[in-house]
């Protein structure tokens, strides 16, 4: 039944009025003078004033209004839809009529509604096909501390849309804890509006937890704590009680230690945004005559809900946030401790009704050490919806918008770089048709990329039931263990395929219905039935024809939206992904027997992370979808261990190997490339140097570094080495191993670096040999096997240097030779320089010990004169 007008303004009065003393309606009039003029204004009320419920109700009339719609953002789906009910019940109306709200894929909105409560995203679609909001006269920022990305951007493009086209578009920006100077400056013009808050004193107590080894997860200690709480405010207190905790598999474990030592009259609600809204809403509904309630809840129930008959707040002191790491492009939960304006909001959730308690699990000194604030999404997020919403706007540099935190410049580039590969924007930063559909898909751009992209082939639907997967935390009672895909999907099709059959068509497997287990699908009947009806309105929303579900196409129809978390298979239960980051299975599964999967969810270490959901991917399939992206690589490189050349082709997808053969004819060039990449690593040892070819290095050396003609070639290890391509390079023709390496011509090598007069040069000044007194020809030593000498080492039997007085040089007579002088035996009795000295001081003490010890030998008194000799004694 629709009401006068004149009845439904008194319905709206009468419900307002019913709460007189509310502390905001202190400040209304105020608010609405602000709202006339300057047009924008900030409400700072504390939890309790009735902000969210009465302000919207009380300038729905307003004169400045001029019978246009007020939008109320709020953060969550559940929050949205229980404030528009409460609204509407205060107006004795139904949802629809004066009071409606829109949230993803559900509205509750009449013709006669004034009044919207919309989720964040919600507003970026209906000011993005509506820039100037004609219909619109206020739009209400509620918990804007909360700082979502979404609000961010719904309040950036809000404002240019009342600078440019609504000067009459009012903004009214509304939180219990937020920055109202920069706020203010944000806004400017703008007043801002306080209010007191109606909060029954609260008792705060500290109760860290006691740490223990063991343990259900890694919260285990955090756990224990918020059951000793829960138990101590049954025995000791009266009301319903409230247990903020991080993420819904904490829930599911406290639920579980609960149920072993809560009595009968005890009832245990979850409340998180994955589960359906018959259970939020049984978990918000009062509890009955003599039984009490525990809410387990996300931060879901921070802001913006009153849960009938709670006095009780059990705080654990985290959150769960998504954080997105631009350097593995993986956007990860992370648990993190809670700010202090969110501890506040939490405790203030037990003084809503009446005096209160709040056990807060960690101590007074932690309580200290929390930040202020959370920091905004939009500084940790992954931005790449936000790029596709500003490039649909006609923004293409973010600067040109008002921001109260910019978008970080690296973030934003790679949001628009992505998107850009996704065939969202050209070239020049426009959008493009695809990037136009994606963007009204009101889905990240990857999974409406994919959606489009499988439709090719068929498979659009089934990228709509993934899609819903991702995007809703969409998942079945009992599989939350099971990370295959396949397991969700499979029971998908048997109600997919059962719908199909009451619409009159041909079921595809006539027989999965007839054997499908009936129990085990009753207890998914309805979860599996409402991710099927979110599946078919994206499919209508994207124009996909098909109902088809194939799970076996999951993993490739994935791919289309994460090529990047394409993964191989490189040990137990470890992949490594197409972007290159490393993840891993926690246990054995029915997925991670195959050899290429993709990888759904993943968390933890972005560099290791565990895999939370995944489907498998055939490689025929990969390699026939991403042909294009197939890269072959031919590489000719030194192996090591093998100790030759390998050249071999490998066809990789990302970082992926996929496979890799010999390369039957590689290129000379690289083949020669390589070799000489290996003698480097081997180092010049492994070249077959001769005798020879060492004393001639050796030489050529000594005339470097000691006689200072650096006009010859460097041959030393180093100097080779650098040089290698040029002296060694035109000789290792056909050469691919070490073993190879006993063919080359090193000597023809060497002496192609000396010209005819370089060698004759070398020979003259650094003699191989000389010949002594006794007419044999010795070789000279020009290195001690580590370093070059100063100075030329001859090593010659005393008695072949009799007669000689002068000692030999080399280098044009500058340097002189060190004589080893040896004795019959071929030991050293004497090292000098100064051969003269040698015969005029020093060899009758020389001679006195050789004459004993080789008295056969010729040991003459006058050397000088003596005939040289290499026997025993001078022939005769």
């Amino acid at each position: 039944m629709v009401l006068p007008k004149k009845a439904v303004k008194n319905n709206r009065e009468s419900a307002f009025f019913s709460h007189p003393d509310l502390p905001v309606t202190q400040v209304l009039p105020k608010l609405s003078a602000a709202l006339a003029h300057p047009g924008r204004a900030v409400l700072q009320a504390p939890p309790g004033s009735g902000k969210t419920t009465r302000v919207p109700l009380a300038l729905v009339d307003a004169p400045w209004l001029a019978g246009r719609k007020i939008l109320m953002l709020e953060p969550r789906r559940l929050a949205a839809r229980a404030c528009a009910r409460f609204m509407a019940g205060l107006c004795g109306e139904s949802v629809g009529e004066t009071v409606g709200y829109r949230i993803r894929m559900e509205t509750q909105v009449g013709p006669h509604t004034r009044i919207e409560v919309v989720t964040e995203a919600i507003l970026t679609r209906m000011i993005q096909n509506d820039p100037a909001l004609e219909k619109v006269g206020l739009v209400i920022f509620d918990e804007f501390h909360e700082r979502h990305i979404h609000s961010d951007l719904g309040l950036a493009l809000c404002l240019e849309s009342a600078e440019v086209l609504r000067p009459d578009l009012r903004i009214l920006v509304m939180s219990a804890t937020m920055d109202t100077d920069a706020l203010g400056a944000l806004l400017d013009p703008v007043e801002i509006v306080t209010s007191k808050g109606r909060q029954w004193p609260v008792e705060t107590i500290y109760q860290p937890p006691i740490p223990c080894r063991s343990g259900p997860g890694p919260f285990g200690s955090v756990l224990a704590g918020c059951v000793s709480a829960v138990l101590t405010a049954i025995s000791d207190h009266k009301g319903d009680i409230l247990v903020f905790l991080p993420g819904a598999a904490e829930i599911r474990r406290m639920e579980q230690m609960l149920a072993k030592k809560t009595g009968p009259n005890v009832q245990v609600f979850a409340l998180s945004g994955r589960l359906s809204f018959d259970r939020q809403r049984a978990a918000l509904a009062p509890s009955p005559r003599d039984h009490r309630k525990v809410v387990l809840a996300t931060a879901i129930a921070e802001t913006s809900l009153t849960i009938e008959g709670v006095t009780i707040v059990v705080d654990a002191g985290l959150m769960r946030k998504p954080m997105f790491f631009p350097g593995t492009g993986l956007t990860r939960l992370q648990t993190l401790p809670v700010s202090r304006a969110s501890a506040d909001q939490r405790r203030g959730r037990a003084g809503r009704t009446g005096p209160g308690i709040c056990f807060r699990i960690w101590s007074e000194h932690v309580h200290k050490g929390l930040v202020p604030f959370s920091r905004p999404e939009i500084l940790e997020q992954d931005l790449t919806g936000v790029v596709l919403e500003l490039a649909l706007w006609g923004v293409r540099d973010p600067d040109t918008l008002k921001w109260l935190d910019p978008p970080p410049a690296r973030a934003f580039s790679r949001a628009r770089d992505l998107l850009h590969h996704l065939g969202c924007l050209d070239d020049a930063g426009n959008i493009t048709l695809h990037g136009k559909t994606i963007a009204g898909a009101g889905i990240h751009p990857r999974l409406a990329h994919m959606i489009l992209k499988a439709d090719r082939s068929g498979n659009g639907f089934l990228g709509c039931c993934l899609a819903v997967l991702l995007e809703e935390n969409q998942d079945l009672p009992g599989f939350s263990r099971d990370p295959d895909i396949r397991s969700r999907l499979e029971i998908l099709a048997v109600f997919q395929q059962n719908w199909n059959i009451s619409r009159g068509q041909s079921p595809q497997n006539p027989d999965m219905w007839a054997h499908s287990m009936q129990r085990e699908l009753k207890k998914v009947q309805a979860p599996a039935k409402n991710w099927l009806a979110a599946s078919r309105r994206l499919a209508r929303k994207l124009a996909i024809r098909d109902t088809a579900i194939d799970p076996e196409k999951a993993g490739i129809t994935l791919s289309l939206g994460f090529p990047e978390r394409v993964a191989a298979r490189r040990g137990p239960l470890s992949y490594i992904m197409a972007s290159g980051s490393g993840a891993v299975f926690h246990a054995s599964n029915t997925v991670s027997m195959h050899e290429y999967i993709l990888a759904a969810h993943v968390g933890g270490h972005p560099e290791n992370a565990r895999i939370y959901l995944a489907a498998p991917v055939w490689l025929q399939d990969l390699e026939q979808v991403w042909a294009h992206e197939i890269k072959i690589r031919e590489s000719v490189m030194w192996d090591s261990d093998k100790q030759g050349v390998q050249a071999i082709s490998r066809t990789f997808f990302g970082q992926i190997l996929i496979r890799q053969t010999p390369l039957p004819d590689p290129d000379p060039e690289a083949v020669l490339n390589a070799m000489m990449e290996g003698i480097r690593q081997m180092g010049p040892a492994a070249l077959p140097w001769t005798r020879k070819q060492m004393q001639f290095r050796h030489r050529v050396c000594f005339l470097r570094e000691q006689a200072g003609l650096s006009r010859f070639p460097d041959l030393s290890d180093a100097g080779l080495m650098e040089t290698l391509s040029l002296w060694l390079g035109p000789f290792l023709t056909g050469v691919r191993s070490a073993r190879d390496l006993k063919q080359v011509d090193l000597a023809g090598a060497l002496t192609a670096l000396f010209s005819w007069d370089d060698q004759h040069q070398v020979d003259m000044l650094a003699p191989s040999h000389i010949t002594v007194p006794s007419g044999s020809r010795i070789p000279l030593s020009y290195s001690d096997g580590s370093q070059v000498l100063a100075s030329p080492i001859l090593a010659v039997r005393l008695q072949e240097m009799f007669g000689e007085i002068r000692t030999p040089t080399v280098a044009s007579g500058r340097i002189a030779v060190t004589l080893h002088l040896l004795s019959p035996a071929g030991r050293p009795v004497q090292v000098t320089k100064d051969l003269e000295n040698f015969w005029k001081n020093t060899y009758k003490e020389v001679k006195k010990d050789l004459m004993g010890r080789y008295p056969k030998h010729f040991w003459p008194d006058d050397p000088l004169t003596a005939v040289p000799t290499r026997r025993a004694k001078p022939r005769k």
